[in-house]
């Protein structure tokens, strides 16, 4: 038999549903197309789509390409997509029109477009905007998914996967390669060290140990912030990426565990809180409340 439905103080809210004719969410996917970054946007969008029912989420990559590749994939560029989000959002109108029915002028984007981006990178983000200006759609460009407390948890839990920390400081138990220092390496200049600092601070509070930002990407910046670390007192100390995966240029994690004599977590890959964070920058570029009760 159904459950009665709840009433008054103690009804819990219905989960937020997308409102019909919402924007699509278009995950941008930096680096170059592969299957494993397709895998990785595919699990994220799913897990969006578990947020918020009725999404229309879809996937396009920076270095992607209309059509199939040399082996019959398909990894559609972002401009094309967009492109294809207002020529259908425009033959949607079109067709209600023909069949008699009222049709409103639209009065949002066609598209929101998250960056699949754990920081700022202001040359990714340089050509999404790109991206944006070579489609005919009213896009809309999301903030990226960083900093937030989600991310330094996840970033905590590829340690703890590796043995390079304690799953749980209220635990007695140790862990004989857990890390007194961490080094949290992403890539996007300057800009994205500071960003993910804020990161840092919330990932240091949970592990209780000293984290230091460093830029992958920058020359000596991760040996610096190594020699500062064990200048500091920390002994072992570890390298936690704070990368989802597509953006980092392949070797670039290897030689700075190298540069830092010392081992690396995973990547963030697809943390399931990514997917939570995509929908919440979509949800707040739209003014949608996740959680409220629908209408």
């Amino acid at each position: 038999m159904p459950r009665p439905r709840q009433t008054g103080r103690h009804r819990r809210p219905e989960p937020a549903v997308a409102p019909e004719g919402a924007p699509a969410l278009v995950l941008a996917v930096p680096g170059a197309p592969s299957a494993a970054s397709r895998g990785l946007a595919e699990e994220i969008i799913s897990i969006g789509r578990s947020e918020l029912p009725g999404l229309d989420a879809r996937i396009g990559y920076l270095e992607g390409t209309d059509g199939e590749d040399a082996a019959g994939a398909e990894f559609p560029s972002l401009s094309g997509v967009l492109t294809a989000v207002a020529h259908e959002r425009a033959a949607r109108a079109e067709f209600a029109r023909a069949a008699g029915h009222e049709v409103p002028a639209p009065t949002g984007p066609d598209a929101v477009v998250v960056p699949l981006l754990a920081g700022p990178d202001g040359g990714l983000l340089r050509r999404v905007r790109q991206a944006l200006m070579d489609s005919p759609a009213a896009a809309e460009l999301a903030d990226v998914l960083g900093p937030h407390p989600l991310l330094a948890e996840g970033l905590h839990v590829r340690l703890s996967e590796a043995g390079l920390a304690r799953a749980d400081r209220a635990r007695l138990f140790t862990v004989a390669t857990a890390a007194d220092g961490i080094i949290l390496a992403t890539t996007g200049g300057e800009e994205a060290v500071q960003a993910a600092g804020i990161t840092g601070m919330l990932l240091a509070a949970r592990l209780a140990v000293p984290v230091m930002a460093a830029a992958l990407d920058q020359e000596g910046s991760v040996a610096t912030v190594a020699a500062e670390l064990r200048g500091s007192g920390s002994a072992q100390l570890a390298l936690a990426p704070y990368l989802i995966g597509p953006e980092a240029a392949e070797g670039l994690l290897d030689s700075a565990c190298k540069e830092a004599d010392c081992a690396a977590a995973e990547v963030l890959g697809a943390y399931p809180a990514l997917g939570k964070l995509a929908v919440t920058q979509y949800s707040a570029a739209l003014g949608i409340t996740l959680g409220a009760v629908s209408q």
